[in-house]
């Protein structure tokens, strides 16, 4: 379910995503990024990345890993550009047939050594 709200994605991005998912909800900074198809199949992509870890294991391991990286990289974009469910959610977020052709836990091949 798609809900416009700039107070949420601000609360869980720091005000720094047009987007965010929180399953079973993608919360969108404004209207405008409703018709944003690959903005919305990047989320698309985390909700069926938080379904396959059973939500709760996935948001744990995704601010794990995000501290992770951010102790290695020692800023905060960096840090979340280099989380394995980004690296995947961006390489194919122009690729709206990727969800239909997806192996299940796919992110664990872009998690980055």
């Amino acid at each position: 379910m798609i809900v416009i709200s700039r107070f949420w994605t601000k609360v869980f991005s720091l005000g720094k995503a047009d987007a965010i998912t929180i399953y079973p909800f993608v919360f969108l900074k404004s209207r405008i990024f409703k018709h944003n198809l690959q903005l919305i199949n990047h989320e698309k992509i985390h909700m069926r990345q938080a379904t396959e870890l059973l939500i709760v294991f996935f948001y744990i391991s995704y601010l794990l890993e995000f501290l992770f990286r951010y102790v290695q990289y020692r800023n905060f974009h960096q840090a979340y550009l280099n989380i394995s469910y980004e690296r995947e959610a961006y390489a194919n977020e122009a690729n709206f047939d990727y969800l239909s052709q997806r192996k299940f836990w796919a992110f664990k091949d872009y998690i980055k050594k």
